[in-house]
């Protein structure tokens, strides 16, 4: 199975005034607002969803940030919770309006599902992205050609202008590690994704070069987990793990499965996977040993 990175296709932040929020922060933070209004005035999911001649699994989705909101929604909703403000409610209203707006990948859902969507855009706001990866190089390091032999692998009956376009996506997700506004990335590899061959082996040869590169980058932090070291920390397999500059917003962690995927949001689930992450990293190779791997590994081809 391959992960969130080739699919679609901590601590430490950057200054909050960065990065802006993007479509899908901005969803998350009206839906939070919306559940504090709506709790703070005691009213049942259920009760909301009638006064918007929805149901309280619309409610919920609203409220979670998982689909786009209708102005006269959320309006009708902020009567219903007494907010009588007309300046609060322009300021909800224009977030609606900035939450809406259509993200870079629209042009391309012919060839991302659904459920990878919200990932996008997640991605696409987080200020922090830290991710496991087991098979497979991250897909924000990969080169184009690497790109193409795994979409391959993974799209087998897909045709050419298809498979082009799956590439496509992936570079262009890459630009938010780009300059001025780069994101952090915090990856840790398993030493079996460096020597598994994909493609070429010039291909190869040229994806490990190009990860030697990008470990030296101040925003990149790259990290081996080593055969060394035996099993890996608690049988994970793929996961990251995306932080946002908005306080209000809790970090979500992704896992990806065959045919779907999975956001945590939970409290408790995401500290395990913080945990779990931070034990991946304390067992892996300091940062500072990746280019010297890496080029023994090159080496040995």
């Amino acid at each position: 199975m391959q992960s969130a990175h080739d699919m679609g296709d901590l601590t430490e932040t950057s200054d909050s005034d960065s990065i802006q929020s993007g479509p899908t922060a901005l969803r998350l933070l009206v839906g939070a607002q919306l559940r504090r209004l709506r709790e703070s005035r005691g009213i049942t999911r259920e009760d909301a969803g009638y006064a918007i001649r929805g149901s309280h699994s619309k409610i919920s989705r609203m409220e979670s940030g998982r689909t786009s909101f209708k102005t006269r929604d959320v309006a009708d909703l902020l009567t219903l919770y007494g907010v009588t403000n007309e300046a609060q409610r322009a300021s909800m209203l224009a977030l609606v309006e900035q939450a809406n707006a259509p993200s870079w990948w629209h042009d391309y859902r012919d060839v991302i599902p659904d459920w990878f969507e919200p990932y996008l855009g997640l991605e696409q706001d987080a200020v922090l992205i830290r991710t496991h990866e087991v098979q497979f190089v991250p897909g924000l390091l990969q080169t184009e050609d690497y790109a193409r032999a795994v979409i391959v692998q993974g799209h087998e009956r897909d045709s050419a202008e298809r498979i082009e376009r799956r590439v496509e996506v992936r570079m262009r997700r890459q630009q938010i590690l780009a300059p001025p506004k780069p994101r952090k990335l915090w990856a840790v590899m398993d030493e079996a994704a460096l020597h598994r061959r994909v493609g070429s082996e010039a291909i190869m040869r040229a994806q490990l070069g190009h990860l030697t590169k990008l470990a030296q980058q101040p925003h990149i932090t790259l990290q081996v987990f080593p055969f060394s070291s035996g099993t890996a920390i608690g049988g994970v397999g793929p996961v990251t793990i995306l932080r946002f500059t908005q306080t209000e917003l809790n970090d979500v962690v992704y896992l990806e499965h065959l045919t779907g995927a999975q956001f945590l949001t939970k409290e408790t689930d995401v500290h395990r996977y913080q945990h779990l992450m931070n034990e991946l990293s304390v067992h892996a190779l300091p940062p500072a040993d990746t280019p010297a791997l890496l080029r023994r590994i090159i080496e040995s081809r």
